[in-house]
């Protein structure tokens, strides 16, 4: 509609559901006395912060197609959904991790991120993070009930970052990044409860034995790419993984 103030909302002090999409605005203070707000859609406006008054019912908020540099002043305590795709935002590290104690999916897919550094919440247990350019994974280790975590279309060439502390983590798509080498799979060994990878189009799938030595790394997968791990694969896998023990004991 093209809306450009929405002072009006003021005075409608018990709405708790609000789609403000495809307008044009560029500020949400009047929101600030909708204190029982539970559900807030402003997508495709000219926000350039999310910045808004803490407000304490609001669960599910969709920032997606704006032009939000940060993620500062998001401080909503029972937020359990939060979507920021296609925005311009370089760094997480302004996230209110003290307030946001209740946060389980953050979208942050299609933005200019360079780094994971910032993004460890303790609840959180889906992360889109596709479509960035990160090159570096930090502060994962305080991610510790994360489920699911997209990268796909990143710059990832090492996967150093992961940690034991992520022992949820179930589901990792890393496809279409710069991964040529096993030896930065094996970093995936650290994961416990991985059981869905994700490689496709990274220069180590165009390996000869691909599958097979990737399950020789990673022998608890059920699902590699699109499919899912024959018992087979798995017995011809584990015949790799031994024979490598072997030979290293060998070797003086």
């Amino acid at each position: 509609r093209d809306l450009t103030d929405i002072s009006l909302l003021e005075s409608f002090i018990h709405l708790r559901y609000v789609d403000l999409s495809e307008n044009k605005l560029q500020d949400l203070a009047p929101l600030s006395s909708l204190t029982h707000l539970l559900w807030l859609k402003v997508d495709g406006n000219l926000l350039s912060s999310a910045c808004m008054q803490e407000l304490p019912y609001l669960q599910v908020v969709s920032f997606a197609r704006n032009r939000i540099k940060d993620m500062e002043g998001i401080t909503h305590p029972r937020l359990a959904n939060l979507s920021m795709k296609e925005n311009k935002i370089q760094t997480a590290l302004g996230l209110s991790h003290d307030r946001l104690f209740s946060l389980q999916t953050l979208e942050l897919r299609g933005n200019k991120l360079k780094s994971t550094a910032g993004l460890s919440l303790p609840k959180l247990k889906t992360l889109y993070l596709a479509q960035n350019t990160i090159s570096s994974l930090e502060g994962l280790e305080g991610l510790e009930q994360l489920a699911t975590l997209h990268l796909r279309d990143n710059q990832l060439e090492t996967l150093d970052g992961f940690s034991s502390s992520m022992k949820y983590l179930q589901y990792l798509n890393l496809r279409n990044n710069g991964i040529s080498s096993f030896q930065e799979v094996a970093k995936l060994q650290v994961l416990p409860m991985l059981r869905a990878l994700v490689l496709l189009d990274n220069p180590c799938s165009e390996e000869t034995d691909y599958r097979l030595e990737v399950l020789a790394l990673l022998p608890h997968l059920q699902r590699l790419d699109k499919d899912v791990v024959e018992q087979e694969e798995r017995a011809e896998a584990k015949e790799i993984h031994q024979r490598r023990q072997e030979e290293e004991k060998v070797r003086p």
